[in-house]
């Protein structure tokens, strides 16, 4: 008899071949820390992508690891996100939205750990991008994907993921570290009965990226009734540069705007980010201390 999983990791992949690399292998159990491989599955969603990931090589990997491709109308994941959530095992269902996020080593054993404590969690990280500023001011500066290669290569991050802290930015919606509200995670995890609960990741939003689509499933879970939201502490996701629409252009070109009016398009209503004191669960090592006040 098959193990069911405790842990179903779902992330989306839209053209990340390169990206695609570092953040699989960052859910490896030879990377990820104090979990085992039946521990968790992962599926990986390519979601229309026009230079799709090889399955084969996904599916070589880890043993725990599925490939889908998802043919998309348009230039939003949350069609893939969905599907990969239809296809997940477990209860505790992660998700990330963007593929192109490299994982802290304890996040997916900790996140197991949470769900025993907490009865109706809301588990998630802090978001940092690779570089050291914001990287839609690095853009203009001349950041991109090679010198973040070089950047990477001065660290060895495959034997210790912490190191990428010493190399990375906090991202916009973490610009306060752990000690301020986030308004969206780029990894979270909660039961996927209350994913059901709020309609999974609405697909009228049809912007690339999802425009607010994260945002906006964030904010109802941590408003959804009885949620306990439970913060990691010394653990982060780590954003590659990889030319995304929001995260990889200018300030003064950031689709904001455009995003906005989408959700009030669909929602009816501006959009305002939900605050609730977390719990924090977790631990510092020296390279995450600094981040506790900002």
């Amino acid at each position: 008899m098959i193990k069911k999983p405790k842990l179903s990791v779902v992330v989306a992949f839209f053209n990340m071949r390169r990206e695609a690399k570092r953040t699989l292998y960052s859910l490896c159990c030879n990377y990820q820390q104090n979990i085992h491989l039946d521990d968790y599955e992962v599926l990986v969603i390519d979601s229309g992508s026009t230079e799709p990931l090889d399955s084969d090589w996904v599916e070589s990997l880890q043993s725990n690891f599925r490939y889908y491709f998802v043919s998309c109308e348009h230039p939003s994941p949350c069609k893939a996100m969905n599907f990969g959530i239809s296809q997940s095992q477990a209860e505790l269902v992660a998700c990330a939205i963007d593929g192109a996020r490299i994982l802290s080593p304890n996040i997916l054993s900790l996140m197991l750990r949470a769900q025993q404590l907490f009865p109706t969690p809301l588990i998630y990280t802090l978001a940092m991008h690779l570089g050291e500023k914001l990287q839609n001011l690095a853009v203009e500066e001349g950041y991109d994907q090679d010198v973040e290669d070089n950047l990477l290569n001065t660290i060895d991050w495959q034997r210790d993921g912490y190191q990428l802290f010493t190399i990375s930015a906090l991202a916009g919606s973490s610009e306060r570290g752990y000690t301020g509200y986030l308004t969206e995670s780029n990894f979270f995890a909660v039961n996927n009965k209350m994913l059901a609960a709020i309609g999974g990741f609405d697909e009228r939003f049809i912007s690339p990226g999802g425009g607010f689509v994260n945002l906006d499933v964030f904010a109802q879970l941590l408003g959804a009734p009885g949620v306990d939201p439970v913060l990691l502490l010394g653990e982060a996701t780590f954003h590659q540069f990889h030319g995304g629409v929001a995260t990889n252009v200018p300030m003064a070109r950031h689709p904001g705007e455009l995003f906005l009016d989408e959700y009030a398009s669909i929602r009816g209503k501006q959009f305002a980010y939900v605050e609730r004191e977390p719990y924090v669960f977790g631990k510092f090592s020296e390279v995450t201390r600094r981040l506790l006040w900002v």
